[in-house]
């Protein structure tokens, strides 16, 4: 990590420290952006294991997390239910107006929601969040936009590395990371 991008985190670990809600765009940072079609043209999504164990880590700390996709398809609902995602907003055009929705019932302020995107579209929620965050391979105008930029791609660990940041920020990494983790979210 250059000394210029550590010091970007640095600054933003007070920020981290108090978000309560995460919402993940899904096509290009939950998966690498590649849609593969099976022989009956259902689309085929691949999903990084680490970041959902990311994901889990941050609910285990009380945070809320949320997928805003304008995308459909059944592989993400799926992938929500496996990491007990209850807020899976998919097919939605207009996303700072959602984003705005789920936080009212959330009970959650912009400054305590973090988003993470790579497009054009995930760009315009900027006035409605705390922190705006992209993977390393999103589109140069997210990557300008946004308040720090991950050093991982994609559907490679990018919110996984979030993750692991949040809970630095919270004091929270260092037991798991010499304790290891165990689920206790029956």
């Amino acid at each position: 990590m250059t000394p210029l991008i550590a010091l970007r985190w640095w600054a933003l670990n007070r920020r981290l420290s108090r978000i309560r809600l995460v919402v993940l765009d899904v096509d290009g940072v939950l998966t690498d952006g590649g849609l593969w079609f099976d022989p009956n043209g259902h689309v085929l999504k691949r999903f990084d294991v680490r970041d959902g164990l990311g994901i889990r880590l941050l609910q285990q700390e009380g945070l809320q997390l949320a997928f805003l996709s304008g995308g459909q398809g059944g592989a993400t609902e799926v992938r929500a239910r496996q990491l007990r995602i209850s807020h899976c907003l998919i097919g939605i055009k207009d996303k700072p107006a959602c984003l705005e929705r789920l936080q009212r019932a959330l009970a959650v302020t912009p400054a305590e929601t973090a988003f993470i995107g790579d497009d054009l579209n995930d760009l315009a929620v900027r006035p409605v969040v705390g922190l705006l965050l992209a993977p390393s391979d999103a589109c140069k105008p997210m990557r300008r936009g946004a308040d720090a930029v991950l050093q991982r791609r994609g559907g490679q660990g990018a919110v996984r590395e979030l993750a692991e940041r949040i809970l630095k920020a919270r004091g929270a990494w260092q037991a798991l990371a010499q304790n290891g983790w165990r689920d206790r979210n029956d």
